[in-house]
């Protein structure tokens, strides 16, 4: 029998309906299997069981009563650390940051709270998020439970850790350049990045979203169920509206789907991972979609710009902290943002502009097609004590060239695992959408998934 902790959020909410489980019972096993990952997965911050315990206790009444609250009510959940909930300090993954009690729940975890989700409580993640990695100043260093000597992938990395170990059924992370769907295919899970403004968050940037991180497509559309409501602090958010995102049925026959195996700039796809993505397309094309090769379209301008904007960005909100704070930073992080001193207005300028230049590049690229598929990254995970693959602050984003773009264009892109690499770590298959077909994607996506190959049991506590 499938254990309480490893049951996805619908099969809780079954049990809860049939009076064969109790909010408490499931909280209680999510905490005990957490206590046995944690001190090798070092995937928390602010763990709370005695508040958790509370919430599962009035969701049980509720439940007895037969009146649950919403859509998640007594299922446990947990949230990035950047997601304000309130009276939690956001350090932002550094050690730098000043810890301030957020004086409310940002619109993520509010609806989240509305919906009577258990919040368990917050996930790691690296310095300000600007890493594809589980290292950071101020948490413990984040692992990979399918091999602990390798990364979860960032900046959502407890989040992608602790969905692939069974920290709840519910994770929700962020994406800025592909920080829910690089974590999402290191660790074999389920993970949406939905179209800018889909999901309110606050506070609003370029190509920024909150996205639920999962084992199944399922559990991540009841969650867009939730996390889409409208919130007017969002003021970059797009106009409500309601889908029936749990019909994921779609036959994908006649669909024109794109097969991008080659981005254009940044490290090139790894042997193993263009096998795994190139199978996938496969599986879609014997299920009788229309595949056809991509021609690449990032350029190093565009990567490059993006990177001198980002880098200047950090480094304004570097250079307002005093040195003794500043020299809390993740030494990669505050050498990559120093670079940008020497940079002039002109360059800064240019590379701010080359944020529209590559939308305009990704959205011509997609539009003959239905959807997209790609590698999720360039190749499995790598070692745990890295920043990046690269090892290298003066080229920090040659491995998110299949994510980024699709930030800048707005476009809904989820990873699902599609294989093993030779060492038994996952492959995340990459699925684009055209701009605000979110629900097609998470179509796409589930269609894949009962098609795809016979999935590896999921990596269990190591033995004390």
């Amino acid at each position: 029998m499938t254990e309480l902790h490893d049951l996805s959020a619908l099969e809780l909410l079954d049990l809860y309906r049939r009076k064969a489980a109790s909010a408490v019972e499931a909280t209680q096993a999510v905490l005990r299997h957490i206590e046995r990952w944690e001190p090798a997965l070092k995937a928390t911050y602010r763990l709370d069981p005695d508040a958790a315990l509370a919430a599962a206790r009035a969701s049980e009444a509720r439940w007895r009563q037969g009146a649950p609250v919403g859509p998640l009510d007594g299922v446990p959940a947990m949230i990035k650390e950047n997601i304000a909930t309130r009276g939690v300090p956001i350090p932002l993954g550094t050690a730098a940051t000043e810890l301030t009690p957020a004086a409310a729940d940002a619109p993520p975890a509010a609806r989240l709270r509305e919906a009577g989700a258990v919040i368990l409580g917050k996930t790691t993640m690296p310095d300000y998020g600007m890493l594809s990695s589980g290292l950071s100043s101020f948490h413990p260093l984040t692992r990979n439970p399918w091999d602990l000597g390798k990364n979860p992938g960032g900046s959502s990395a407890g989040a992608g850790a602790g969905a692939a170990a069974g920290y709840g059924p519910q994770p929700v992370g962020t994406d800025i350049g592909g920080s829910v769907r690089l974590p999402a295919g290191w660790c074999g899970i389920f993970a949406l990045k939905p179209s800018l403004g889909r999901i309110p968050i606050d506070p609003p940037y370029i190509g920024r979203v909150a996205g639920p991180m999962t084992r199944s497509v399922a559990d991540s559309a009841l969650l867009m169920s939730v996390l889409s409501l409208p919130d007017w602090r969002d003021h970059m958010s797009l106009p409500y509206r309601q889908f029936d995102w749990l019909k994921l049925d779609r036959d994908v026959k006649g669909l024109r789907i794109g097969l991008l195996l080659d981005v254009g700039c940044g490290l090139a796809a790894e042997p193993e991972m263009r096998a795994a993505v190139e199978a996938a397309a496969q599986t879609f094309a014997a299920a009788g979609a229309i595949v056809e090769p991509m021609k690449p379209f990032l350029t190093r301008a565009m990567l490059d710009g993006l990177d001198n904007f980002w880098r200047m960005r950090a480094w304004s909100d570097l250079a307002a902290l005093s040195e003794e704070r500043r020299a809390k930073i993740l030494p990669f992080i505050a050498n990559w943002a120093r670079a940008a001193a020497s940079l002039s207005g002109p360059q800064v300028f240019h590379g701010f502009s080359q944020i529209m230049v590559m939308r305009a590049a990704t959205n011509a690229a997609c539009q003959p097609y239905d959807y997209v598929l790609s590698p999720t990254a360039p190749m499995p995970a790598f070692a745990a004590e890295l920043p990046c693959p690269t090892d290298d602050f003066t080229r920090p984003f040659e491995h998110i060239g299949f994510t980024v773009s699709f930030n800048m264009s707005e476009q809904p892109a989820a990873s699902i695992n599609c294989g093993y690499s030779k060492s038994g770590l996952p492959l995340g298959l990459q699925i684009v959408g055209r701009r605000f077909d979110d629900l097609g994607v998470l179509q796409v996506s589930r269609t894949y998934e009962k098609m795809r190959p016979a999935q590896r049991p999921w990596p269990q506590p190591p033995r004390a």
